[in-house]
């Protein structure tokens, strides 16, 4: 293959077996969709609904144990706050309650039903006499004027559903003045917490989306209110037909399909990919070997770095698998132009290039960051110290870029998510919590993570992990971005549910890459 030359689908496969992934996301839906979406699925059939909220229940009871399990193993004698209005997301928390006291035979709940027992709404009430048949003796009734005394290790709060509209009336917003100073360790809100849009609101540290997620969990100003958002999948969309188009949609865990299951056995390690990473300096060292430890993690078959020549006896020594490549340095310790043709000569091998981590700010270097990006027409991965407006720019490859929030602003100003994209030509991975996703038509949201990503180095992981699947599938930037940012989420969830997410280094999430593939019912 001459210099400079794109790898075609036969150099990368000679016949072999092609990865192939597209995003699997369901829409993000406004409330009167929801409404809509909801009727039009049931179809007033009470007994589907009624399914429906056993499915969410147990789903909602199953994901709080689990979230759980990042602060301490479930203490003995656990007390829930079961705080449930007239409708259905009171019948979904009183059955996570049932599933939770199934799971933990000595645990109790106090039931707080609102707007009282006589206002429940057929399911709910179903729903109540469920958890009181399931557990007896462990389900006590409180009256919502009570003070709360009691330590509670977890609320429930099922107390307004979508449909809620403010205001929230006075007695009510009392009462939840009362919860919101009440000792509770973990505060669940199902759906959306109770009064959101209204100053009286019920704040949540984790907010459980059943079935589908709604728009106004999402929005900036309400963080601190809804807390960390999860999307409860219960087969809504496998079963509804069609949807609206969404101009957002929150990938979902069967994105990663394609990456599990078995191998062809016939294949060899040119099938899948080879990946060229350039990083790497003096003053960075570590960012270059965390993104090709990553890549390596990600199923590519073949992975060349290109890093600082003084680097490469340490580096060969920790990690083997990868070619070393040694490059001219600067005297600071930075790649060198002169670099550039140690990769044109062997372009013919690549696959995809991923370009940034530890790659240092000198002039020179951005310089050759920017010539490699123009000269080699690669599908590309653009991270860290590369993302400057002027490199980012160069060349017309397939390009993903990775910005945290600071360098979106370098790179787009006040340009939208989608029209950056589409304006550059390229997939855009905007990390945060959620991380966005947009190739300039839509964005696809990654729930999947939290705050044990925020610590130096999660980033260069996810660049390789993009990268590394890149390489496997060249002409599917999006997929690729897709399914290394939920896979980099999910593991850092089972990082922290196994760790917590304080004492933890960040390449330790490379140890969870492997059971986050092999556990498919994942959420």
């Amino acid at each position: 293959m001459p210099p400079g030359a794109r790898p075609t689908s036969s150099s990368l496969t000679e016949g072999g077996p092609r990865l192939r992934i597209h995003p699997t996301a369901h829409p993000v839906l406004t409330l009167e969709e929801a409404k809509a979406f909801e009727a039009a699925l049931f179809q007033g059939d009470v007994e589907a609904e009624w399914r429906a909220m056993n499915a969410a229940g147990a789903a909602l009871g199953r994901a709080v144990l689990t979230d759980w399990t990042e602060l301490s193993p479930w203490p003995p004698k656990a007390r829930l706050l079961v705080l449930a209005g007239k409708g259905h997301n009171g019948g979904d928390a009183l059955l996570a309650a049932k599933a939770i006291l199934a799971a933990h035979r000595d645990a109790v709940a106090d039931v707080v039903l609102v707007f009282g027992a006589a206002a429940l709404k057929p399911l709910a009430l179903r729903a109540y006499q469920e958890l009181v048949h399931a557990a007896p003796g462990r389900v006590n009734l409180r009256p919502s004027r009570d003070p709360f005394s009691s330590a509670y290790e977890v609320s429930l709060d099922g107390v307004f559903g979508f449909q809620f509209r403010p205001p929230v009336e006075a007695s009510c917003a009392a009462f939840f003045q009362r919860v919101n100073t009440a000792a509770i360790t973990l505060r669940a809100a199902v759906d959306l917490p109770s009064g959101l849009g209204d100053s009286a609101v019920l704040r949540a540290d984790f907010t459980y989306a059943t079935g589908s997620v709604k728009a106004p969990v999402l929005a900036p100003a309400l963080r601190d209110i809804v807390g960390r958002l999860r999307y409860l999948d219960i087969d809504f969309f496998n079963t509804a037909g069609a949807t609206p188009a969404p101009d957002r949609s929150v990938l979902s865990i069967h994105t990663l399909d394609a990456l599990r299951g078995w191998r062809d056995p016939f294949s060899d390690k040119r099938h899948y990919g080879h990946l060229f990473v350039v990083g790497g300096s003096r003053s960075y060292p570590g960012a270059v070997m965390m993104t090709t430890r990553a890549a390596l993690q990600s199923g590519v078959g073949l992975l060349t770095a290109f890093v600082p020549e003084s680097l490469v006896p340490s580096y060969a020594a920790q990690v083997p698998e990868a070619m070393w490549v040694g490059c001219p340095e600067t005297p600071a310790g930075g790649l060198a132009l002169e670099g550039l043709h140690l990769l044109r000569e062997r372009v013919g091998r690549a696959t995809a290039l991923a370009i940034g981590p530890g790659l240092a700010r000198e002039p020179e270097t951005l310089h050759l960051a920017r010539d490699i990006l123009s000269t080699l027409d690669l599908p590309a991965v653009i991270d860290a110290d590369a993302l400057q407006p002027h490199v980012v720019a160069s060349g017309r490859q397939p390009r993903i870029v990775t910005p945290h929030a600071g360098e979106f602003k370098r790179l787009a100003g006040d340009t939208e998510l989608t029209a950056y994209a589409r304006e550059m030509g390229a997939t855009v991975v905007l990390k945060g919590a959620p991380t966005q996703i947009s190739a300039g038509q839509g964005v696809y949201l990654s729930l999947a993570g939290g705050p044990v990503l925020a610590r130096g180095g999660s980033g260069d992981i996810l660049a390789g992990m993009i990268a590394g699947i890149l390489a496997q599938q060249p002409e599917e930037t999006l997929g690729a971005a897709c399914a290394g940012t939920l896979w980099h989420g999910m593991a850092a969830d089972a990082l922290a549910r196994d760790r917590g997410a304080t004492a933890v280094h960040t390449t330790e999430l490379l140890r969870y890459l492997p059971d986050v593939l092999r556990t498919q019912g994942a959420r």
